[in-house]
This record gives structure tokens, sequence and C-alpha cells, in this order.
């Protein structure tokens, strides 16, 4: 009788509910799938929450640039999602590193996310750390909580902004909170949580009219919060080549570069932003760890592009 009222739940599952005793007459749990219901009397059920599913291993290919039995570092290449999440259930770097690591990998993080203790956007290249124990998640999740304040922990990105910046370094202090009207962006907001983004100019491009057009800044990050280099950059007038969500206003500008750099614009299809060092304390050793990666191809290419055109 109740399988007839509740269309939305199987045969089976209402079974399961029932065993489970989240099916109650008043306030008694039915035990019995076969119990017939008495009219007049009030059937509750309660529905728990599902449960995340366990990420599967899966054969993604890894760019390793350090690794040994506490940690393993990795230059995640642009388009690679992080960890499973919703439209991204598979193909992630969490199921890359559960084949990889098997069974040693933290599981600190959760069930979606094992030994994840910092994330990139998925179209946001470079380095990352993982850890691949408990011991060695704890300390790099709280070398990363520190941010490198009392500690040794840094980052840095690589990234070319839009237009000139009128001082060749300086530094971006302004709170980060959730967009009043776009849930999935962020937006510099009164009241949010402290974000800082230290940068200096590397290079300036030209455009076709020989007028300045755009830079490559070098920044680390004193906070990490989501999108916090895109939003900062996009908050002072200089957003990211290529970001879509927070320099869609930016488009026309890509008129004013050369026929190359339009191309390599074009075919770049992401947001112009590589994580191009990391330094850490080993979390057994104690010995400070340096990575730096070059950018990727197709930073490199528009790097290029841009430095002809000049």
């Amino acid at each position: 009788m109740l399988a007839a009222h509740l269309t939305s739940l199987s045969r089976s599952r209402l079974k399961a509910l029932i065993l489970e005793g989240q099916v109650k007459v008043g306030t008694a749990p039915i035990r019995d799938p076969a119990y017939h219901v008495t009219p007049g009397e009030t059937i509750t059920i309660d529905l728990p929450e599902a449960a995340e599913a366990e990420p599967k291993g899966e054969a993604i290919a890894l760019d390793i640039v350090y690794e040994d039995d506490d940690i393993i570092v990795i230059d995640k290449p642009a388009g690679l999602v992080v960890h499973p999440a919703a439209g991204h259930a598979t193909g992630t770097l969490v199921n890359a590193l559960i084949a990889h690591c098997g069974a040693s990998l933290s599981g600190i993080g959760g069930v979606r996310r094992p030994g994840i203790v910092h994330r990139l956007d998925k179209d946001t290249s470079g380095l990352m750390v993982a850890a691949k124990n408990d011991r060695a998640h704890q300390s790099l999740s709280a070398q990363f909580a520190d941010h490198g304040r009392t500690g040794a922990l840094a980052r840095g990105y690589l990234a070319f902004a839009w237009g000139v910046l009128s001082r060749p370094h300086g530094t971006i202090d302004a709170p980060l909170d959730r967009h009043p009207h776009s849930r999935e962006k962020m937006a510099v907001r009164n009241g949010g949580r402290e974000a800082v983004t230290h940068y200096e100019v590397r290079e300036t491009f030209n455009a076709q009219d020989g007028k300045p057009v755009a830079s490559l800044l070098a920044l680390r990050l004193e906070t990490g919060r989501t999108h916090q280099i895109r939003v900062h950059l996009a908050h002072i007038g200089h957003p990211l080549l290529g970001d879509s969500v927070y320099g869609p206003h930016f488009k026309t500008k890509a008129s004013q570069l050369g026929p190359a750099s339009r191309a390599a614009l074009t075919v770049l299809g992401r947001q112009a932003l590589h994580a191009y060092l990391l330094v850490l304390e080993h979390p057994r050793s104690g010995e400070i760890l340096r990575w730096e990666r070059p950018l990727p191809e197709d930073l490199h290419s528009l790097r290029g592009a841009l430095e002809a055109a000049r």
C-alpha cells in the first residue's frame, strides 16, 4: 500500500527503509515490510540524506613533480577538476590520485576529496600537493591555514591581465564573499572574509597601435579564498585574459591585439592563470622544499604572441 502512494521510492528502497526502522506508525517503527496499514493510522518516513558515493580510482595520467611516502606534488593541467562534485563525478584529480596512490591516500579530507589540502580552479594549471597519509594531511592543512604568515608555505602564480597596473608592485586587500546575485561567483564585499593578494608586474605588452594592452604578473597569495586572484584583479579593473566569468566585458579588448595574439587567446579558451611556485615544509623531515614549473604550452604560446607584437 505504501508503495502505491510513494511512487518516488522503489519497492526495494521502501523495504530497506522499513528494515532500518525509518518507517513509523505514530512513534513506533515498523519492522515488517508486510505490515498492513489500518485506515486512520499516521505513517511517517524518515529519509536519510543520501551518502556521498566513494570515488573510484581511474587511470588518468599525472605530471608528477615530486613524490615520497608522505606527499605527492603534481603539475595539474588546465581542464582537470580537482575533486568530485555535481557534474563532475568522475575524471577528477582525486580519481587519478586514488588509482596512483591506492589505500595510502589520506582520508582526513572526507570521502569525496581524500588527500586534498588545497585546490586550483578547473581551468587553472599548475602545482598542487596532496597528502598520502593522515599525518602529512594534518601538517599540510596547518601550513595552508597559516598561509605562510609564520611558516615556509608560499604559492606563486603567473597571470596575464588586461591593461597595465598603475604601480609595478603592490597589494590588493579586499574582503571576499559570495556574489549577491550569483552563488557560483565570488565578489568583493564589505564584511566578507579577509583576502590579500600581492602582485608584481613582470612584463607589459602592446596593442597593434603600440599602446600597452596587457601585463604579465607574478602574484603571491596571503590568503586562499575561492577565485581570489580572478576576483581581485577584476576588482581593480585588470581581469585575467580569457576569464569569461570575471572579465566578460573585456572581450572587445581582444580586437586591439595583433592577429597572432588574438589567435593564441582564442585557442587558450580559459583564464590565463598558472600556479608556477610552491614552497612548503615537508611534514616528516621538516625540510623546506621548493618547486617551480614553467608556463604550460598554451600560456607559453600566448606569451610569445604578445611579445612578438611589442
